[in-house]
């Protein structure tokens, strides 16, 4: 359930299809994702899951899956 969210979430602010978003997608890389976005889509998983990711998690975040692994562990 919670990566499914995830998922829409890169989805919508990445302005890519659903199924296009993967554990194994890379932002940069695959997404063309800037660091902008990147914090842009950080800033609704918070909104989303009602969490507060450090700033030092966001630089770690490679993958849609390191994204899932991150909000994993700040949720604990």
């Amino acid at each position: 359930m919670e990566f499914e969210k995830l998922q829409e979430i890169v989805a919508e602010v990445m302005n890519v299809d659903r199924e296009d978003v993967t554990p194994d997608t890379k932002f940069a890389d695959d997404l063309g994702a800037d660091s902008l976005d990147v914090v842009q889509i950080v800033m609704a998983i918070e909104d989303e899951f009602d969490v507060e990711i450090p700033t030092e998690e966001i630089e770690k975040i490679v993958t849609v899956g390191d994204a899932a692994d991150m909000l994993a562990n700040v949720k604990q």
